[in-house]
């Protein structure tokens, strides 16, 4: 979450590593709004085993259809190469490769990586999906060359990014021209009744829920802050054109709990 803009880059990155203030391993990690990244990474390598599975109850078994709106919005086809970032434990990168397309599923988190090689690599149950490979990567510093990708995808994660528009920028970088980006993320729903709704849902019932079934449920109090303090989808399609996209479009999905937002890198 798979799902606040942050200062401009003004140095060197820190390094990525826990500090002494941090969570062992056995302890619930937490992130926070300032998204450090060694706590965002941390935090979802504890939640990585059972992730799909707390995100199917908790979403009420929409993850699903969201997820089929993404792939059929990126429109794999087999010849293309599709960066999927944010990929989690690749159920949607797996998603993307069976359309035949060569799919590289990144994620920051080498829990979410090492859980989907587990699935899909070499070592699964027959043999996993040969099209797919895992790499570990920041979003915002990504270890790929210029315009390498047909498209590039990223579902629920661009808001765990401590830079999200320095990652627009680098998707941009890696994409072809004419290339795609497809982002699905949580999103505020236009109609004040339902909105209502579904804040309660989350600051009321999603807390309980995630007690029951997740590992770490402290993970979901600061998914609901993310939402929260996340632009809204007019705010995020800015986002996108600033950081060189055109064509930037969006539709609701499920009455605007998710956005799905669509761009093209110009063609020469």
């Amino acid at each position: 979450m798979a799902p606040a803009p942050a200062p401009a880059d003004q140095g060197p990155r820190p390094r990525l590593e826990a500090v002494a203030s941090h969570p062992s391993e056995h302890e619930p990690n937490r992130a926070d709004l300032r998204k450090d990244p060694s706590r965002v990474s941390g935090m979802f390598d504890q939640v990585a085993a059972g992730y799909d599975r707390t995100n199917t109850v908790l979403s009420l078994g929409n993850d699903r259809f969201w997820r089929a709106a993404m792939t059929r919005t990126v429109a794999p086809r087999r010849g293309q190469r599709i960066l999927d970032l944010a990929a989690g434990t690749g159920v949607s990168s797996a998603s993307l490769a069976r359309s035949g397309a060569d799919v590289v599923a990144a994620d920051f988190s080498p829990g979410m990586i090492a859980e989907g090689q587990r699935r899909y690599g070499a070592g699964a149950p027959g043999g996993g999906i040969p099209n797919l490979s895992f790499v570990q990567a920041d979003a915002t510093a990504l270890p790929f060359g210029d315009e390498e990708f047909d498209a590039v995808a990223i579902s629920f994660g661009l808001r765990n990014v401590n830079d999200p528009k320095k990652a627009l920028r680098e998707m941009l970088r890696v994409t072809k021209p004419g290339g795609r980006l497809v982002i699905a993320e949580f999103s505020h729903p236009p109609s004040a009744v339902f909105g209502g709704l579904y804040r309660i849902y989350n600051g009321v019932v999603l807390p309980v829920v995630a007690k029951v079934v997740s590992s770490n449920a402290d993970a979901y109090d600061y998914l609901n802050e993310s939402i929260r303090d996340w632009p809204d989808q007019a705010g995020l399609s800015a986002w996108i054109r600033e950081a060189g996209w055109t064509d930037v479009a969006h539709r609701n999905l499920s009455m605007g709990i998710v956005a799905l937002h669509r761009a093209t890198k110009r063609a020469r």
